[in-house]
């Protein structure tokens, strides 16, 4: 089943009543108040955008985004009483997209949850399909890697690697503009077409490309990190 939003907080009545007002504006949204409820919802649901508290009982909403980020590619907007500085950056070193603090203003809420969706929505469906790629067309990577524009299919050790569907607009776009700096906020504005994504999501994709189509990860020779400014994929 198809949800526009997933709340995930362990105070039933503030998940409850998020879920209900999101509702009533036809903004489909479900609850759990737990890392396992949550887990299982998403195997079993497509959900837009998560609302993410930090605390989860026994376990912690840090864990439940870095275990996400390894399988979904959706905007994570955390929501928690937690204000210091320490949290709000691990929240988005890890891939948040937003720190919302409590307590908050459902309206107001609202409001930036369905223009963070719009926002998403609009950059996936400027994803191109492989039936409108031109013929023939792929890219080569050192170390024997390529792409494939018609199927997506990205082939890396002589193995095919799955990629996300950002994941490979922001691969194909290094490789557009390959040998030259790719500045965050160009990423940021060309690829998810949203200056409002927090760079912690840019770094988490980075990493899957790396783990994907690097020998080496940790020191990655393809796409390279120039520290305070962006990447490059190497020539």
């Amino acid at each position: 089943m198809d949800y526009k939003v997933l709340m995930i907080d362990d105070d039933k009545v503030i998940a409850e009543s998020t879920a209900e007002y999101f509702n009533m504006f036809d903004v489909k949204t479900a609850f759990v108040t737990t890392f396992e409820e949550a887990a299982a919802f998403l195997e079993k649901n497509t959900v837009s955008l998560l609302l993410l508290d930090i605390n989860l009982g026994d376990r912690s909403g840090f864990d439940l985004c870095k275990q996400v980020r390894e399988n979904y590619d959706m905007p994570i907007l955390f929501v928690s009483a937690r204000t210091s500085d320490d949290d709000v950056l691990i929240a988005l070193n890890i891939g948040g997209d937003d720190y919302i603090k409590k307590p908050y203003t459902l309206s107001i809420l609202l409001a930036k949850v369905k223009t963070v969706i719009a926002r998403y929505e609009k950059a996936a469906s400027a994803f191109p399909s492989a039936s409108s790629a031109p013929k023939g067309s792929s890219y080569e990577l050192p170390g024997g890697v390529t792409l494939d524009t018609n199927t997506h299919k990205l082939m890396a050790g002589g193995e095919e690697q799955s990629l996300k569907d950002m994941e490979y607009k922001l691969l194909l776009y290094l490789l557009q503009n390959r040998g030259r700096v790719v500045a965050k906020d160009e990423l940021l504005k060309n690829v998810w077409d949203d200056e409002f994504i927090g760079e912690g999501t840019i770094a988490v994709h980075i990493r899957h490309l790396r783990e994907k189509i690097e020998k080496d990860p940790k020191e990655p020779l393809i796409i390279k990190t120039i520290w305070g400014v962006g990447y490059i994929l190497d020539a």
